[in-house]
């Protein structure tokens, strides 16, 4: 059995979504892994596995909007405690015996893995970026460049490359290979249904966008506004994993931002996906981009009454396209996964 150290990016809760997954894979195939995250990461995982917390990138979100300067302020006044936890986790690594290091976009724990000479293996949507065939609209090429150059900055040279995607591609590098999304097993379980209403979900509050729902003739019942109670057609409620699952399988439509996980979610259950992507963050675009490519949904910029009511009358056209997506469950990229820790440790 192998002794695995397992980074997982903590922005967002998509990471540590997928990682809850391979990681009990993993400990029931009797591997010992050691887990390091931070932030959304830290906070979900530390119940259940042992994690050290290290530092981590964290994006400034304001009004569906990057904020870039607030961005680079908050992790400029984070560098001395990230160096800090740089140490101390190989400080522990040193201890534990490592035999490879899988990571889930996470900087650290690559670096590390390099340092200790040790096999690396990848997992995430990011590199379909950098490693397929792809296109994006023109007018993205420059914020294209600087999300690939990021990306292979982050985890670079690994082993392997496990790269999940709702799409494939043609793979341009022979240690990328392709997977259908890590799903919960709790998605995977789920029987949807179709009830009146539409399901909204942002990742932080925009107000506008509350004031374009009301005009428009339909239920909605919304999430990530920092709210509760209901506003005529507008229902608002808070997070919680169980009801927000509920709420996922039982409605109509989806109208959300372009994170890769609530994709994934909504196209395995079938719900149709308008994508308003965050602002200036090139991996969302793409995302949202090609979600109308492959006719699941729509994608806008900006949200008017006239494009939300439009989403809304397409609707059979956007379920009779997901009738054909291929609902998959997480075994090949297991198989995989299990097949590179036999060839590595």
């Amino acid at each position: 059995m192998a002794n695995i150290l397992y980074g997982v990016n903590g922005e967002g809760s998509g990471h540590s979504s997928r990682a809850r997954e391979l990681i009990t894979h993993l400990q029931t195939k009797g591997h010992r892994v050691h887990v390091a995250s931070f932030d959304r990461g830290l906070r979900d995982l530390k119940g259940n596995f042992e994690v050290t917390e290290i530092g981590g990138l964290r994006l400034m979100y304001v009004h569906n909007r990057v904020r870039y300067a607030k961005t680079v302020l908050r992790n400029l006044l984070g560098v001395p405690q990230a160096a800090r936890s740089i140490r101390a986790l190989e400080r522990k690594a040193n201890s534990w015996d490592l035999d490879l290091v899988i990571t889930d976009f996470e900087p650290i724990t690559c670096h590390l893995g390099h340092k200790l000479g040790l096999p690396i293996i990848a997992i995430d949507n990011q590199h379909l970026l950098t490693d397929t065939e792809i296109t994006y609209p023109r007018e993205y090429r420059s914020e294209a460049a600087a999300t690939k150059l990021v990306t292979r900055l982050m985890t670079p040279r690994a082993n392997a490359y496990l790269v999940i995607t709702f799409f494939m591609p043609r793979v341009k590098k022979k240690r990328t290979f392709l997977f259908p999304p890590i799903l919960r097993e709790a998605v995977l379980r789920t029987l949807p249904s179709d009830h009146d209403f539409v399901l909204v979900y942002l990742t932080s509050a925009a107000a506008e966008l509350t004031d374009v729902l009301k005009r428009v003739n339909q239920r909605f019942v919304c999430y990530g506004f920092n709210r509760e109670g209901k506003d005529r057609n507008v229902e608002f409620r808070r997070p919680g994993l169980d009801t927000f699952l509920r709420d996922l399988s039982q409605c109509r439509a989806v109208i959300a931002n372009a994170g890769f996980s609530l994709i994934s979610e909504a196209l395995y259950l079938g719900k149709p996906y308008l994508a308003w992507p965050v602002k200036r963050q090139f991996e969302q675009v793409f995302n949202a981009y090609y979600i109308d490519k492959m006719g699941y949904g729509a994608y806008w910029e900006d949200l008017t009454k006239e494009r939300v009511e439009s989403f809304l009358f397409n609707l059979d056209a956007y379920r009779k396209n997901l009738a054909g997506y291929p609902r998959l469950d997480n075994s090949a990229l297991l198989a995989k996964i299990d097949a590179l820790i036999d060839q590595f440790a």
